[in-house]
């Protein structure tokens, strides 16, 4: 393949809110490069995962080479199509930090919403050209100058040059390459000097090995070179080098400085290759490593479980080799009385949890439970010592504890005027803190709050878009640990503390959390020959109760006519045998318990 100068590469990424179109007009763009065959074409050809195409979204960053002849000029377009829904925002500041400029879409009916916001402050961070890009102009709805107005209102953004498209029937996209080809800046960087490529993805190949996505910044990598990974300290040969393709990646001898490629070094050890990390030559290094970008730190935590007990190393292999997929993953071993060996899992969000075990079941055929999720609390203990915690069976006593912090998130809000009061009310019983309040015309309003973590983990996104019909957009940003007057809410079934039932609640929520989650239990737990006597505790104190009624069994049918005495001594003996089974009987609390609590209502 013929080197390209550097002039003529263009490295862009397209971000948005959830649902404004980015996996079609990335469609489109390959359709209008020619990159894919017509036969082949498919929607949303670069979701590659089932779980993305059934449920519309996009959950991983997908990168694609695409070539564009303009004016006689051959270009290449690298583009890197990034999800939308606040739980993937990692993978955003991946693709953002290999790009020289962002496509800004905007949905020309829904206009502004609050992730376009917080994806709009992560390209400026990056010093990235944005674009702004208003897409849907085809529907009945479709306001663009208002759209625009939005832009400018909202994130001060310039936005009096912008590109009017409709990704679905493909108005104006060739006139959007165009203008990417005008004003995006082509790459800078140094072809001479010593090598140093960025990873900024990676995954697992069941025949390549352990895969890394890099953007080169500096000279050139080439096959059969021998490099070092500097922040891992390995070397490695280079085994080979492609372009990155949905349908079949193209191979190459060489990517040079501006380009993006995919590294082949037939790894089978996933710790090799970290994302963020700097790939450079043995023998000529770059002496400063590129400034990676930090971990992502995981908001939400749950046990992940296997349900056959012997399958608990398939799920740490599967674990690990979904880690290098998607490193914003992380797990440790933990153990349960009722639920065996399993792994302490967290997570972005509640989005990335269903995501990543639905993943886990589908890609590694797993039979998996999942705990209720939990965030990371911070104790300051009587004796002075600060621990953190991320299971609520881990809390100390209640006479060891001084205070507890919860972690808060600063939320915004975007939502149609009408649905104001009922979005206020909801966030008020969540604890939330009204930061500010803004309409950003007559009939859209921007709410900022300052929300416990805690609050929004369980099924606060669902009771948000119930409340504003679908139509108030949400982000988050976390902003500390702040103090609150928490406890560990226990569930003993037949007196026994079940420990992957433990939840941490506020003070002023635990007596009714308690009352609706053993009326829940109550439904859930099959009768037994004794009665179960299900409680809901803080510490030694019992706040809530109720009983599963026991079997009945007529000890009394062999029983035809003769004294009512000998009737009253089989009853005697049935609640005698009943009262020591309750004594020495266990009870199993079945898989949907432990993701009830989901279901309850603060």
């Amino acid at each position: 393949m013929p080197k390209v100068p550097q002039s003529q590469i263009r490295n862009f990424s397209i971000i948005a809110h959830i649902d404004h179109g980015k996996s079609t007009l990335a469609d489109r763009i390959i359709q209008e490069c020619g990159a894919v065959a017509e036969r082949k074409m498919s929607a949303q050809v670069m979701d590659t995962m089932d779980i993305e195409k059934e449920r519309g979204i996009t959950i991983k960053a997908q990168s694609v080479r695409l070539d564009y002849v303009k004016d006689g000029k051959h270009y290449v377009l690298n583009l890197i199509d990034t999800p939308g829904h606040v739980d993937f925002s990692y993978e955003v500041s991946r693709s953002l930090k290999s790009s020289e400029g962002a496509l800004l879409i905007v949905d020309a009916a829904q206009g502004v919403e609050a992730q376009t916001i917080a994806n709009v402050y992560i390209a400026i961070e990056n010093n990235l050209e944005l674009l702004p890009v208003v897409n849907k102009i085809d529907l009945p709805a479709a306001d663009p100058i208002r759209v625009l107005g939005e832009l400018e209102e909202a994130i001060g953004l310039d936005a009096t040059e912008h590109n009017l498209i409709s990704a679905k029937t493909g108005q104006g996209v060739k006139e959007l390459i165009d203008t990417i080809i005008e004003k995006i800046p082509a790459p800078s960087g140094d072809e001479k000097a010593p090598a140093k490529a960025l990873i900024y993805d990676s995954w697992f190949d069941n025949y390549l090995g352990a895969l890394a996505l890099v953007r080169v910044f500096e000279g050139s990598l080439k096959k059969g070179q021998i490099v070092k990974v500097m922040g891992a300290k390995k070397e490695h040969q280079i085994l080979d080098l492609m372009y990155p393709n949905p349908i079949a990646p193209t191979k190459t001898k060489e990517i040079h400085t501006g380009e993006v490629g995919i590294v082949v070094m037939g790894l089978k050890n996933l710790e090799s290759i970290q994302v963020g990390d700097t790939i450079t030559d043995v023998k000529h290094p770059t002496t400063k490593p590129i400034g990676g970008f930090a971990p992502a730190k995981p908001f939400v935590f749950a046990g992940i479980y296997p349900i056959d007990t012997d399958k608990f190393e398939d799920l740490r292999d599967a674990l690990n080799k979904l880690k290098l997929n998607d490193s914003s993953l992380s797990f440790e071993p933990e153990s349960s009385m009722a639920l065996g060996s399993g792994f302490r899992t967290g997570f972005l969000g509640m989005l990335h949890m269903e995501v990543v075990i639905e993943r886990l079941e589908r890609e590694f055929d797993l039979d998996l439970i999942a705990t209720a999720p939990t965030v990371v609390y911070e104790i300051l203990q009587t004796d002075g010592k600060k621990i953190e915690i991320q299971n609520p069976s881990e809390l100390p006593e209640p006479q060891k504890i001084d205070k507890i912090f919860e972690p808060y998130v600063k939320a915004t809000f975007l939502t149609p005027s009408e649905y104001i009061g009922s979005l206020i009310k909801l966030l008020n019983e969540r604890r939330g803190l009204q930061i500010k309040m803004d309409y950003l015309n007559e009939s859209r309003v921007l709410l900022e709050y300052d929300i416990p973590m805690n609050e929004i983990v369980m099924d606060f996104y669902d009771k948000l878009k119930s409340t504003t019909k679908g139509y108030a957009s949400f982000d988050y940003e976390p902003i500390g640990f702040r103090e609150g007057d928490l406890v560990r809410l226990d569930i003993r079934v037949a007196g026994e503390v079940v420990d992957s039932l433990s939840i941490i609640v506020p003070q002023e929520k635990a007596r009714n959390r308690g009352l609706a989650f053993v009326e829940k239990l109550k439904e859930l737990i099959p009768r037994q020959l004794f009665e179960v006597a299900i409680q809901a505790s803080i510490g030694n104190n019992i706040i809530a109760r109720t009983n599963v009624k026991s079997m009945g069994k007529n000890v009394t049918a062999k029983c035809y006519g003769g004294d009512i005495t000998r009737k009253r001594k089989l009853l005697e003996k049935q609640k005698a045998g009943k009262k020591r089974m309750k004594a020495i009987g266990k009870v199993e609390v079945p898989q949907e318990a432990f993701m009830a609590i989901l279901k309850i209502d603060s």
